[in-house]
């Protein structure tokens, strides 16, 4: 795997996990103020979520990059056998 495709690698999972990540902890406020939406959550914790998704992003892209790189699964003999 070159640098360009781990580090692309490593913004799809970020983008997907952060997805996943983003209703923890969400709660709507009992007394929405007027114009906003009352779905809204009241306290998002967008920092804490993107920390905790780059983290968990990270040990998935380890994940990943150990598939990639081993013995383990072999990707280029099925393209190549079709």
């Amino acid at each position: 795997m070159n640098v360009f495709t781990g580090i692309l690698v490593y913004v799809l999972i970020w983008w997907i996990v952060l997805f996943m990540v983003l209703p923890w902890g969400v709660r709507r406020p009992e007394n929405p103020e007027t114009g906003h939406a009352p779905s809204a959550p009241d306290k998002p914790m967008l920092w804490r979520k993107a920390l905790v998704t780059t983290l968990l992003a990270g040990l998935l892209w380890v994940g990943a990059y150990y598939l990639i790189t081993s013995d383990l699964m072999q990707f280029r003999d099925a393209i190549q056998h079709g």
